[in-house]
């Protein structure tokens, strides 16, 4: 599941997960719409924004790992404050990856998100 406001961003991860072992089952723009569709689908992983209206990624993540102690959320964001890593660690993401990536940085966080 990919959750971020951005179309571009969408495209992008998409682009680079062609001809890999990922599949994408749901693309969101919101952390209301991912909260909405994370009990549907039911992802491996979720790669979530942090900066979006509305809801935050942060704020999302931990909603999501409220209702699924499991789940394996990969933050991406433009953002690279050391307290904002932290604090996701502290929510219980699986990983950090920032902006902008390419294929190796996102299959590598991806797969580690998996163990």
């Amino acid at each position: 599941m990919v959750v971020d406001d951005s179309r571009i961003v969408h495209r992008k991860i998409a682009e680079l997960l062609q001809d890999s072992d990922f599949e994408i089952v749901c693309f969101c723009r919101s952390g209301e719409e991912a909260i909405d569709h994370y009990q549907e689908y039911r992802p491996d992983v979720v790669t979530m924004d942090i900066v979006m209206p509305g809801a935050d990624g942060l704020n999302t993540a931990g909603k999501i790992l409220e209702m699924d102690h499991d789940a394996r959320i990969l933050l991406i964001s433009s953002l690279a404050y050391d307290d904002l890593v932290d604090e996701a660690v502290k929510l219980g993401a699986k990983g950090f990856v920032f902006k902008p990536f390419d294929r190796t940085q996102l299959l590598n966080s991806l797969f580690y998100a998996l163990k």
